[in-house]
């Protein structure tokens, strides 16, 4: 096996594969669409976040009722101020007492409170698996009654959201802030093994959904300070390191390095992986985008492009050796992430069939590449207040405008800090062939504070301000060219804080940041129905129970389960 420098495969090795008698989930299933079950982050491997169901369609979603609605029970005996209470509605019924399992690296005298549910619930066999910061339950999807829940002990950290669980036959995936990919049981929720991904003394963070390929299991991190990025993949049955692959030069003569100043800068440079990303089962490509380059704001000790931040990558799934990288935004000074799940697409380029993958950035740019190649095809901005780039190259990246880096006496920037998107998943609908994300638009004053680039680790040295109103929208993207096909712009002081869902029912859901799930004709972007039930956290989801089609969503700790009867 040969692998470019940059991207150091560690410990490969052959791992056994389990018989599809060990039950649970059988991983060859994750490759098929997405209709009774959501097995995995966006449903499938593509990531489209589109299901073949089509009992909730654009005639009939005035119908949805509210089936059932829990808050999950965070508060564990002995930890935090509250505590939990003696039974609950496990699978005996009400009353029946919940079992919880504590697990954890850490001593106890930390213990962080319920935050919100950020990320995908599995929904595998009738079983919703839901997780929280330091905390996984799963959760009869029937009756919305507890079944097991485990706590884990932490070292401390940054519990800024988990991003959902993953799943192997039986056993459960998920990530810890404190850096470790924990296996249960997903029957008991029992512990099977965990193994540390990343150093907790560098403040390495980790919240993405594990994202389970044959028997590898794919792990990312996070880190807001100047360390480098990486991507491994662990033995599904064993938690063995199998590859690991830096997303930045790590040694002299790495490609890549040439768009850095130096070793030092590079090794310093951070795209982290913290948001899943989308599998090719055809050309077992793992694709991905990559965080931030730090020094986030102040660009002056890493001048060039700074690969392979900010981009787009394609991985080997059994090697972690790089394939291609397209690049959205060169030398990024605003930490507009590419972390953006991308989706995979079968379409037609003037008139021939493509393998492509498209992305809405968090810098406002929509990007359509070559899955197979990475060969650029569309390059457009969705953002209505964008303002940083100076063009689109040649290449199709944009060349970003040095006066729109933070200055001390200020510059006038869009995007603000969090992006025309964020980490919220956008979907795609093959029947519309169009492409739905958030558009979030608005204006920054940006100052810089540290012109010292050792005063400005990670994201510090700088002010921001937000001035003046910008409209938000949700919108509707041909993927072919990038161009609004319709686009809905919400009530003044509303905005997308919630990933996207669409059938082949005809029907998108989404929320308007004013605490309504809604739901538009995929087609026309005609409103069809909406309900109020607080600002959604989290992408809404569906799948099919006992013939009945259900979609499911978060608020806060709450989650909320909606039925055509």
């Amino acid at each position: 096996m040969t692998a470019p420098k940059l991207l150091l495969a560690l410990g490969l090795a052959a791992a056994p594969v389990f018989s599809l008698a060990q039950g649970g989930l059988d991983p060859s299933s994750l490759k098929q669409p997405l209709a009774e079950t959501w097995p995995t982050y966006s449903g499938d491997y593509t990531g489209p976040r589109y299901s073949r169901l089509t009992q909730i369609n654009r005639d009939t979603v005035k119908h949805l009722t509210l089936n059932w609605t829990m808050e999950v029970n965070a508060s564990v005996p002995g930890f935090g101020s509250t505590p939990a209470p003696a039974a609950g509605g496990g699978r005996g019924g009400p009353g029946a007492p919940v079992r919880t399992i504590i697990g954890g690296e850490g001593t106890g005298d930390v213990f962080v409170g319920a935050s919100s549910i950020k990320g995908a619930v599995l929904q595998v066999d009738g079983i919703l698996y839901v997780t929280m910061p330091d905390h996984t339950w799963a959760v009869d999807a029937r009756t919305g009654q507890e079944i097991w829940h485990h706590y884990w002990k932490t070292r401390g950290g940054t519990h800024i959201g988990s991003r959902g669980a993953g799943m192997w036959h039986n056993t459960l995936y998920f990530e810890t802030p404190d850096n470790y990919l924990v296996a249960l049981d997903a029957r008991t929720g029992e512990e099977r093994w965990h193994v540390e991904i990343a150093s907790f003394d560098e403040q390495y963070f980790s919240t993405m959904a594990p994202i389970v390929i044959g028997n590898k299991v794919i792990a990312g991190t996070g880190n807001d300070l100047d360390r480098p990025g990486f991507v491994q993949a662990f033995d599904a049955e064993t938690g063995k390191l199998l590859w690991k692959t830096y997303t930045v030069p790590m040694n002299p003569g790495d490609p890549g390095l040439e768009t850095w100043p130096s070793l030092d800068a590079a090794r310093h440079g951070g795209g982290q992986h913290w948001i899943p990303g989308v599998y090719d089962p055809e050309t077992n490509l793992y694709i991905l985008g990559t965080g931030n380059p730090t020094p986030g704001y102040t660009g002056v000790a890493r001048k060039g492009d700074n690969l392979y931040t900010c981009s787009l990558i394609a991985l080997d799934a059994d090697t972690g050796k790089l394939k291609w990288h397209f690049q959205t935004s060169p030398h990024d000074t605003h930490d507009w992430d590419s972390a953006q799940t991308p989706i995979l697409i079968d379409g037609e380029i003037n008139g021939r069939p493509r393998k492509l993958v498209s992305t809405a950035s968090r810098n406002g740019y929509f990007f359509t590449v070559d899955r197979v190649t990475g060969e650029h095809i569309v390059t457009r901005k969705y953002g209505a207040t964008t303002n940083w780039a100076l063009h689109v190259r040649d290449s199709g990246e944009p060349e970003p405008n040095p006066a729109k880096e933070a200055i001390i006496p200020g510059t006038l920037v869009s995007p603000v800090e969090g992006g025309v998107t964020n980490w919220q998943p956008p979907a795609f609908n093959p029947q519309t062939g169009l492409f739905y994300t958030q558009e979030n638009n608005g204006f920054n004053l940006l100052y810089l504070t540290d012109p010292d680039p050792r005063g400005s680790m990670g994201l510090g040295g700088k002010e921001r301000v937000a001035v003046g109103q910008s409209r938000n929208a949700f919108q509707a993207i041909d993927y072919k060219t990038g161009k609004a096909v319709w686009r809905h712009e919400w009530p003044r002081g509303g905005g997308g804080g919630s990933g996207v869902l669409t059938s082949a029912g005809n029907v998108v859901f989404t929320a308007d940041g004013s605490g309504n799930l809604v739901a538009f004709d995929a087609s026309t972007g005609e409103l069809l129905w909406h309900t109020r039930i607080g600002n959604i956290t989290n992408a809404p989801q569906t799948y099919l129970l006992d013939g009945k089609q259900h979609l499911l969503v978060a608020v806060g700790t709450r989650m909320f389960d909606f039925v055509m009867y």
